[in-house]
């Protein structure tokens, strides 16, 4: 997306819009921002986020004393065109006190990367390709898929066993991976599983 694409309202907000920082993986909240119309236009070029400072009246880039830019891999705006969400692939620490964001949060979760194998699996049924596994495991039927799904889980016993950390985690990549999939061959999304450990921790 384009920055004349976007079609901001700069002059509702005396030329400085809001610009949220998101990491890309985790979908934590790293830091805000504001931007004018020069800085989105360098951020967009350099796919580095670029604010406008207002208290130096200066663009700057985040990261441009320590490195740790931020890399930009999405960007979208709200609904009333006076705010901006940058999905983001941080370098380091966000903040200038060495924390992982500006709101004193860790960042270390990368579990926001299961909606988006999920994606893919969804993808891969719906739009079968050649050569993939994930395609050609549905092509095989629920059988096959629930059958990978319970020898993945032999496996992981048998190693869980064992203290090899390295083929105890490959495992469990796919225990879950295969999951997912039988989720998506039975036509029911993870959410509804996460429903029903939300209401049992609601009436334990």
């Amino acid at each position: 997306m384009t920055p004349e694409n976007l079609k901001i309202d700069f002059e509702k907000v005396d030329g400085l819009v809001p610009a949220i920082i998101q990491d890309v993986e985790s979908n934590k909240v790293l830091m805000l921002g504001y931007m004018n119309q020069e800085a989105l236009d360098q951020t967009m070029q350099t796919k580095k986020v670029t604010f406008y400072s207002r208290t130096k009246n200066r663009l700057w880039t985040k990261g441009e004393t320590s490195g740790n830019f931020l890399h930009v891999k999405a960007l979208t705006v709200d609904c009333d065109m006076d705010t901006i969400l940058i999905k983001a692939d941080p370098a380091g620490p966000v903040c200038h006190t060495g924390q992982d964001t500006c709101f004193g949060e860790e960042n270390e979760s990368k579990t926001y990367f299961i909606d988006q194998l999920r994606a893919i699996i969804k993808d891969r049924k719906q739009n079968p390709t050649a050569g993939s596994y994930t395609s050609d495991l549905f092509a095989k039927g629920i059988n096959k898929v629930a059958q990978k799904v319970g020898e993945e889980a032999v496996e992981i016993v048998i190693e869980s066993k064992d203290d090899n950390k390295e083929l105890f985690l490959g495992e469990a990549a796919d225990l879950l991976f295969h999951f997912l999939v039988l989720l998506e061959a039975k036509e029911y999304e993870l959410d509804q599983v996460m429903d029903v450990l939300i209401q049992r921790h609601a009436d334990s």
